[in-house]
């Protein structure tokens, strides 16, 4: 069988104020699409510098205790070097090395493997970028 890529951009729009924003849903709806069945590879990835992908339990406090320790790591405050965007924004650019942008996950028999409770999020800590893009691929 021959391998096939599919790719497709989504646009997500966050707000202005830090968020959690599940994607598995629309990963889903993209490999009803594009799988058509079979088992391979879907990356995630959200090209900004000050965003990133997790896979996490969501509703149950979860989300916002990530949000509050990324917080704690990284605090909207002047220490930063980087300015780019205003005062405390130099966190903003340090979240993807510990959020990263990209996210790789199995697809079998059409449909996204992910374990009980897991969701494929946006993390955006940039209170300034209220749209972000986000990049779903399958491979197979």
């Amino acid at each position: 069988m021959a391998s096939t890529f599919t790719t497709r951009t989504i646009t997500v729009t966050t707000g202005s104020a830090e968020t959690m924003h599940d994607l598995t849903n629309a990963c889903s709806a993209f490999l009803r699409e594009a799988a058509h069945g079979r088992n391979g590879l879907l990356n995630v990835f959200t090209p900004h510098a000050t965003a990133g992908l997790a896979v996490i339990e969501t509703g149950a406090g979860s989300d916002d205790d990530l949000l509050a320790a990324l917080r704690d790591v990284l605090p909207a405050d002047d220490r930063w070097r980087d300015r780019h965007g205003g005062p405390g924004q130099g966190r903003d650019h340090a979240l993807p090395a510990l959020v990263p942008p990209h996210a790789t996950l199995p697809v079998v028999d059409g449909e996204l493997e992910l374990g009980d409770s897991q969701s494929v999020v946006l993390v955006d800590t940039d209170r300034g970028n209220p749209d972000r893009q986000v990049r779903l691929s399958f491979l197979s």
